[in-house]
């Protein structure tokens, strides 16, 4: 029986993740072993530990590896600890193979630790392009993982041409859209928001409402308080009830929290809702629910697709990476992106997309993990 060791860090770690950790937990042949850590272990960014264990899942341990501050040099430092503290772990728990997520600082910890400790790494969301400092670390784990699991036909044709061995990539499209495909009952009644009681406006919950969810882009963090200035102009503009969730924890979210807070604070007739997190079952609803996403999270892309939800993506954040129908782009502006909010609210739903995948990707990278050959030798594999 194979140990498959799963990183879990943040809200979306454990969102692109949930399947995989039901399908390995349930395989015969295999024996998961979670661990949490970064900031899904912290307050403020929702203890996401919390749902994970309401899910059932026990974790094998905890890694506190995020420090304070939302400054580069402290993305540096989260990550040096969490391959001091990570080492120890796996050391301990001695697992078979390591499998992890996409691309942030915290996945890179993951990646570097178990390379050099010869344990076999498995990388899902390969190949996959955005720009920014994400695309660098994305790419850098690719080259030290094993086994690639990508998301679409694209980005297993990049890994081949990044020197990846074809015999190693394996298409299994995103686990994230199996939660999509697997939930029957995407409404919401009166109950979804008394689950979900967020901070701000109260009121009007049979309203058309939008969704705001912008992160803070790394190779830009000096501008983060510029850049969410236009996205919170742009909402006051719509006057549309608007649910809006705290930003991840990359350097410059503390500026943006800070504008948010400002704003929370200030408001004049606002329909706006502060959440910090949602379960990810509820978390579908809600964008399914939802007019339009605002905002530069993948989630708009990749679960947006295939729900056909209309998204405004602003900013650089997702510039390259590939999308459905159900995307327009625009810059850090607020007249631009009212503009283009505007014209997704009158559209109105997409076609699904299953660009990102047919909701299968967890039994399949379970499978896979249980089955395939595994080695940690790697090289430059090109076509003679």
């Amino acid at each position: 029986m194979r140990k498959v060791c799963i990183v879990v860090n943040s809200r979306a770690n454990y969102a692109r993740i949930k399947s995989v950790l039901t399908a390995v937990r349930e395989h015969p042949d295999l024996q998961l072993q979670l661990v949490v850590g970064a900031s899904a272990l912290l307050e403020r960014f929702g203890r996401v530990i919390d749902l994970i264990r309401a899910d059932g899942f026990r974790e094998e341990a905890v890694v506190y590896m995020a420090l304070e501050g939302d400054t580069t040099a402290n993305m540096v430092k989260s990550t040096a600890l969490g391959m001091i503290e990570l080492s120890s772990l796996f050391m301990h728990i001695t697992p078979d193979i390591v499998l992890t997520v996409a691309d942030r600082y915290e996945t890179l910890a993951t990646a570097v630790t178990a390379s050099y400790m010869n344990i076999p790494l498995a990388h899902t969301q390969g190949g996959e392009t955005t720009g920014s400092i994400d695309e660098s670390v994305r790419h850098a784990i690719t080259k030290l993982a094993h086994i690639h699991f990508p998301a679409t036909d694209k980005a297993r044709e990049n890994l081949i041409r990044m020197g990846e061995d074809p015999a190693t990539i394996y298409m299994t499209g995103c686990p994230a859209l199996d939660l999509v495909t697997g939930m029957k009952d995407r409404s919401i009644d009166q109950t979804f928001w008394a689950r979900n009681a967020g901070v701000g406006y109260q009121n009007g919950w049979s309203e058309p409402y939008i969704v705001v969810l912008q992160h803070p882009v790394t190779t830009e963090n000096t501008e983060a308080n510029k850049q969410i200035d236009e996205t919170l102009h742009a909402v006051r503009a719509l006057g549309m009830r608007t649910i809006w969730m705290w930003p991840n924890i990359d350097a410059g979210s503390d500026a943006i929290s800070k504008r948010l807070r400002v704003f929370h604070e200030n408001q004049g007739g606002e329909k706006v809702t502060f959440y910090k997190n949602f379960s990810s079952e509820d978390f579908i609803r809600l964008i399914d629910n939802s007019v339009c996403m605002i905002g530069n999270s993948s989630s708009a892309l990749r679960e947006g697709s295939l729900l056909g939800v209309p998204v405004v993506n602003v900013g650089s954040r997702q510039q390259t990476r590939e999308h459905g129908a159900n995307v327009m782009h625009a810059d850090y502006n607020a007249v631009a992106i009212e503009a283009a909010a505007r014209a997704q609210i009158t559209h109105g739903k997409y076609v699904p997309d299953e660009l990102f995948g047919d909701g299968t990707a967890g039994r399949q990278i379970a499978d896979i993990l249980a089955t395939c050959k595994i080695s940690v030798q790697k090289r430059l594999h090109y076509p003679n």
